[in-house]
């Protein structure tokens, strides 16, 4: 009998072609596990989308790879066992190919010959560790060791993939293990939590004389996991490596190939500079002091906490810190922490002055609060004055001392870190956090009121020493490629499609104010809202009625002194919809500026999931609403594009609009976000 036993971990974009190609691979009648560590996102869906025989155990924790495979092996008593990553493809008859050669004897474990995507050759197979191939790898270079035997443990001789044969181990995205060897080895050894589990597997079924046998016919395509990407996972793997070898040879041998690890990694974080050496300078972090296991064995789901760019109790509670923090809340514990601002209102170089201080003491003084089941937000007292270090370096200790007493409160000990806005890096750099994530949502230090020095030095530091950075914009996350490399995801914005469906109940407000309507909801900031544009459309375009819903940092009387201006205020989020209904054309009248040519504005979702006719000042992420919005590069143009639009319409239809986005919501945008802070195998 035979079982395949899947781990899967936020694997939903992976798991259902891995299901659909095991038929194919010579699967019959096996018994398929999916064994799931608490992932909250679709992967169960997925699953049973693919193969509704699946069996799913779940493990109700992130528990390692190690536990999970275990828990699979319990789950199918007297089968022989396939364990794949979700990330694997079986090519046809490959099981087959593993089935028939594990019956060779001597034989307890087989694997396949390993491909990516493109048909390139993955270098799987190894030979046993030891402190002079550690020792041949961080001085020659893996590969170059690698060539002779006894100065590597990477195999990388092209014939040796090229005919079956025995080697000591191989990597673990997929290997056949007989249940005599299962029996006779006993499950793995779930300290590792992850990495060099399958290495001391391997080994020990060796020692039991069981041979591991590489199978040529046998082929999978393997896209690969996140440890040449993750630094917590370079780092994990290197500690790792020396956690074996104590444990194989005593604490002395360990000691040595702890020395010669460290050369490697100190060799690799020297040469490749300050973005390429980032996870080799996690990897020494690890290796010194090393900790007996690895923390995470015992470590629960992580909350979240994020330092958002916006204050929950003042500002529009559409922007994306929220929606994303908001769809974690339902998976994990969230501890939204409002903006620590990046400068002190002045006046001469900001508006409105006291009543920005004013609303700001007003957040504070509510202190911690649950809006949301599991959303928790607090607004830390800041000193806001970046330009001393003195200073800075005593705001960053008041504002953590804070932020650390909610988390204990709230029995966050590691939480992923979300961090929006630069000002938080002095702050979180030294808590202990499972991982960092920098949301550059925007070049915040093209502000106009910031202090483009100090904040530009702030967002270069987190742009380095990030674990992930997201971007909302393609052209920022081009620019900053050689700061961040493969570190740098692009997560686009979502909608709420639920929400912004288009009702004929309109608001009484709204409902007065005569048609045609040209609508804009959100803030309107005179930093990014071009005020003179709008002025600009009420007066060439007299016939139509210029709306406008939402707060305002600059003095509106330029615009309401226009009969055909109708400037309606602040309106709660709940009601976003209903004034977008009446709108027969929405505009996005930005200012042509460094910020928002890096922006990618939520409003253009929330507009066409209402189904609404676009017209848009240029920016880079129009590129991909190609055909769906009309664009303007002057004023002139843009008011002949919203004039347009009122005659004829916009230049696709509302149903082909909400269909554009449909599948952009935040639940899916979030979960994308935790794969990234929770890491993947």
């Amino acid at each position: 009998m035979l079982a395949i036993v899947i781990v899967t971990y936020f694997s939903e974009r992976v798991v259902g072609d891995c299901l659909r190609s095991l038929a194919a691979a010579g699967a019959g009648e096996a018994r398929v596990v999916v064994v799931d560590n608490d992932s909250a996102d679709a992967t169960l869906d997925r699953a049973r989308e693919a193969l509704p025989t699946v069996e799913i155990v779940s493990t109700g924790r992130n528990a390692g790879f190690a536990a999970a495979v275990n828990a699979g092996i319990a789950a199918a008593p007297g089968c022989d066992v396939l364990v794949l990553n979700p990330d694997i493809r079986l090519a046809p008859g490959a099981l087959t190919a593993l089935r028939e050669a594990l019956a060779e004897p001597g034989t307890g474990i087989t694997v396949p010959r390993l491909t990516d995507d493109s048909g390139h050759r993955h270098l799987s197979l190894r030979r046993r560790p030891t402190v002079a191939r550690a020792l041949g790898e961080a001085l020659l270079g893996g590969h170059r060791a690698g060539r002779v035997p006894a100065l590597g443990e990477l195999v990388v001789a092209a014939e040796a993939y090229e005919r079956p044969g025995t080697h000591d181990w191989a990597t673990g995205a997929a290997w056949l293990v007989s249940r005599r060897c299962l029996d006779a080895t006993g499950p793995l050894d779930e300290r590792y939590f992850l990495y060099s589990e399958e290495t001391e597997y391997m080994l020990r079924a060796g020692d039991r004389g069981f041979a591991v046998r590489y199978v040529p016919t046998a082929l999978a395509v393997h896209l690969g996991g996140e440890q040449s990407t993750s630094s917590r996972l370079w780092a994990l793997s290197a500690a790792n490596r020396v956690r074996l070898h104590r444990q194989l040879h005593g604490r002395p041998r360990a000691l040595l190939m702890r020395l010669a690890v460290t050369l490697n990694e100190a060799l690799r974080a020297a040469s490749r500079g300050r973005p390429g050496g980032e996870r080799h300078r996690a990897a020494l972090r690890a290796l010194w002091p090393l900790p007996r296991w690895p923390q995470e064995t015992a470590q629960p789901a992580p909350g979240y906490v994020c330092f958002s760019a916006q204050d929950w109790w003042y500002h529009n509670q559409a922007h994306s810190d929220f929606q994303l923090m908001r769809s974690i809340a339902a998976h994990r514990e969230v501890l939204v922490v409002n903006s620590i601002g990046m400068r002190m209102p002045a006046p001469g170089r900001s508006t409105q002055v006291v009543r920005r201080i004013a609303r700001k003491l007003r957040s504070v003084a509510k202190l911690v609060r649950e809006p949301l089941p599991g959303f928790h937000v607090m607004s830390p007292l800041p000193l806001p004055f970046y330009g001393s270090p003195l200073l800075r370096a005593l705001n960053a200790a008041l504002v953590r001392a804070q932020v650390r007493a909610v988390c204990r409160a709230l029995g966050m000990r590691r939480p992923a870190v979300v961090v929006t806005i630069p000002t938080a890096w002095d702050v979180v750099r030294p808590m202990a956090r499972r991982s960092l994530v920098f949301n550059r949502s925007d070049r915040h230090s093209a502000f106009p009121e910031a202090d483009a020095a100090t904040i530009g030095a702030m967002e270069r530091a987190l742009l380095a020493r990030a674990d992930r950075v997201v971007y909302v914009s393609r052209a920022l996350m081009a620019e900053e490629r050689p700061l961040t490399g493969d570190r740098a995801h692009f997560l686009d914005h979502g909608v709420d499609p639920r929400h912004f469906t288009r009702t004929a109940d309109l608001p009484p407000d709204l409902a007065a104010v005569p048609g045609p309507r040209i609508g804009f909801f959100g803030a309107l900031d005179d930093f990014v809202v071009d005020f003179e544009l709008l002025e600009r459309l009420a007066v060439e375009l007299p016939e139509a009625s210029l709306v406008l819903v939402g707060d305002s940092t600059a003095p509106m009387e330029r615009l309401t002194k226009y009969p055909n201006v109708h400037w309606l205020g602040f309106r709660p989020y709940e009601r976003i919809p209903a004034y977008g209904s009446g709108f027969d054309v929405a505009i996005m009248p930005w200012r042509d500026n460094a910020w928002i040519r890096h922006a990618n504005p939520i409003k253009l979702k929330e507009y066409l999931a209402l189904g609404l006719p676009v017209v848009s000042t240029e920016f880079a992420e129009l590129a991909a609403y190609t055909g769906l919005v009309r664009s303007a590069a002057t004023h002139a143009a843009f008011v002949e594009a919203v004039r347009l639009t009122l005659d004829t319409g916009g230049p696709a239809t509302p149903e082909e609009l909400r269909a554009s986005v449909r599948d952009a919501s935040w639940s899916a945008r979030a979960r994308e976000l935790m794969a990234l802070a929770e890491g993947e195998r």
